[in-house]
């Protein structure tokens, strides 16, 4: 079992930048892949950013490349997302996730954490 907790959100006015973190505890941390995922009021959860176990190959959605940055650090079981450029329909709850397949493959991922709110004024 793995538990993982998101931190760092907040409100940021549009143009602005935040950055969320995610520890995992539990299993083996650097032998997963993780990834981000958000979801605002009323839509469907999106996957916005998926990194490998080693940090090497990443994935973004379109809306955020360029502006988003994921990234790990296995010794400190923690996986981050930096958001820059933060624009008002970037406003949802962010939750990590893990993946015990592919990091670009949003269906394969397990293992919630309890998400964190980032909201975007304009």
């Amino acid at each position: 079992q793995v538990q993982l907790v998101e931190s760092g959100g907040g409100l940021v006015q549009a143009g602005g930048s935040l950055r969320v973190s995610c520890v995992a505890s539990g299993r083996a941390f650097s032998s997963y892949a993780m990834g981000w995922f958000r979801q605002a009021p009323g839509k469907e959860r999106e996957f916005v950013a998926g990194i490998s176990w080693s940090g090497g190959s990443t994935y973004y959605t379109d809306s955020v490349k360029g502006r988003f940055t994921i990234s790990r650090d296995n010794a400190k079981n923690t996986v981050y997302l930096q958001m820059n450029m933060l624009k008002p329909e970037d406003t949802a709850v962010y939750y990590c996730a893990v993946t015990l397949g592919d990091y670009d493959r949003s269906n394969d991922y397990r293992y919630w954490g309890q998400g964190t709110q980032v909201t975007v004024s304009s």
